[in-house]
């Protein structure tokens, strides 16, 4: 059977861990002329030549084929980690919860319940916004805004409710889980508020990013799968898939009607739903935004957007702000949202913190394609923030980095207990903080990925002042450095 990217563009890589065995996995690698791979590997392009292409896509297959083995372990384990954080929150720590057990007084959580934290909420408990931050302060107000409702919209529906609506004096509009049609269920959240304490004509949308037991989403963030968009480029087909391209059709620009209600999908429901809002105040403006793979699925909807000439939402886009994003695309994809970018003035700020590895994922070579296109606000360990076209160690493993990574992880470790003292005590790291920054210290550039870094850069973080200055126009180039050629 073809596979449904044929039906919507000529040149694509469609890897099916499912259909590979171990055994085929190492020909293909070992092997240039080893050519069984089309129960696994569907692309318009050669690949058996080239080693180091064929090495990227052997650990892209073995991850997602590992990840289809121990999914269900590692949600079970997920579960199990939160309810048991959980249990201790809600019964007071350890102790507290050994003596409710001998009275029976033992508050049980309840996973759906507005108390209820994820994993990465257990991490950085912060749910309160920065009262600190002016809103007339419009990049630092929405940045530090855009970074928490990143964070929030990992949480489950009640929690998310109870925050904006109690806690940030905010509108709630919405909470989602929409329907990716290639893996047949739900995978993509997405939480929708309107800023009605502090700027009432701004609504944010925010994509959830990868959740750290979620054999799903960490799977669509390893496949090295792409299409070609006609007149677009090359673009992650994972992304894509998560945001609602569907089977048979790709992106046609509107849903046939008589659609399944139960099979919405992100794209085209967040679009009807900021039309029918947008529509009925003319000076409303909305925001973007996702930490990781949340990131990812902002700017590409920006991508649809334009590929479905819908100026006049992209006027009303204030701004696009990802958090940790990593590439989607291919140079011909980059310039053409660069060029739509340009021409609607759309601002797109892209934040990265120190050694985070995820922004440098995909890899960018001669034998992987995918490339950022914007400059990159790259903060370091004193949240000191510089603009740069590219993050330094682009590809993470280069080994002169080495050194200066695990020297970072022993600052950010020592860090943790000393910047309650100069910060403030909004600043205090949970012990699970603490314990992940030890862990830190055998891998570098996982602990920099968590929400905890990214909160603090919006809120502490400092940018060369030209820039600042430049970015009251919305795509001004002011402040930028010059791009090598």
């Amino acid at each position: 059977m073809a596979p449904y990217e044929r039906q919507f563009s000529d040149h694509f890589l469609l890897l099916k861990p499912e259909e590979a065995s171990f055994y085929d996995l190492v020909r293909f690698l070992l092997f240039s002329d080893y050519s069984e791979t089309s129960g696994f590997l569907d692309c318009t392009e050669s690949l058996e030549a080239d080693f180091w292409r064929r090495w990227y896509i052997f650990n892209s297959l073995l991850v997602q084929k590992l990840l289809l083995l121990y999914g269900k372990p590692l949600v079970l384990i997920g579960n199990m980690l939160e309810l048991w954080l959980n249990l201790l929150s809600r019964n007071g720590g350890f102790l507290k919860l050994f003596f409710k057990f001998f009275t029976g007084e033992v508050v049980l959580p309840d996973p759906s319940s507005a108390t209820f934290t994820s994993a990465v909420g257990c991490l950085d408990g912060r749910v309160e916004l920065d009262k600190s931050i002016r809103q007339d302060d419009h990049i630092k107000y929405n940045a530090s805004l855009a970074m928490m409702a990143s964070k929030l919209s990992y949480e489950n529906a009640e929690f998310v409710h109870t925050i904006i609506r109690d806690r940030w004096n905010m509108e709630y509009l919405g909470f989602y889980n929409f329907w990716n049609d290639f893996i047949g269920q739900p995978s993509t959240q997405a939480i929708m508020f309107q800023d009605t304490k502090n700027n009432p004509n701004l609504i944010v949308v925010g994509f959830r990013g990868t959740d750290p037991f979620d054999p799903i989403a960490i799977g669509i963030d390893v496949d090295l799968s792409w299409i070609e968009l006609e007149g677009v480029g090359k673009a992650h087909s994972g992304f894509m898939k998560a945001l609602g391209l569907q089977k048979d059709k790709g992106w046609p620009k509107e849903i046939e009607k008589g659609s399944d209600p139960q099979k919405q999908f992100a794209y085209y429901e967040v679009r009807r739903q900021l039309k029918e809002i947008l529509q009925k105040n003319e000076r409303t403006k909305f925001i973007l935004t996702g930490h990781s793979l949340g990131g990812a699925l902002a700017i590409l909807f920006v991508t649809i957007l334009a590929m479905h000439e819908e100026a006049w939402l992209l006027d009303k886009l204030e701004g696009v702000y990802t958090f940790g994003q990593p590439r989607v695309g291919n140079k011909q994809f980059g310039d053409y949202m660069k060029e739509k970018l340009n021409e609607n003035d759309v601002r797109y700020l892209r934040y990265v913190y120190c050694n985070d590895v995820v922004p440098r994922l995909p890899y960018d070579d001669d034998n992987i394609f995918f490339e950022h296109f914007s400059p990159v606000l790259n903060y370091n360990v004193y949240y000191i923030g510089k603009v740069l076209w590219e993050e330094p160690n682009k590809n993470y493993f280069s080994l002169l980095w080495v050194i200066p990574k695990y020297l970072n992880a022993v600052l950010e470790l020592i860090r943790s207990f000393i910047i309650p003292y100069i910060r403030g005590s909004d600043y205090k790291e949970s012990w699970l903080m603490k314990m992940y920054r030890v862990f830190g210290l055998i891998i570098p550039g996982l602990v920099e990925h968590s929400s905890q870094d990214y909160v603090n850069l919006t809120r502490l973080g400092s940018l060369p002042i030209d820039f600042q200055n430049s970015l009251g126009h919305r795509n001004s180039k002011v402040g930028l450095p010059k791009k090598s050629q």
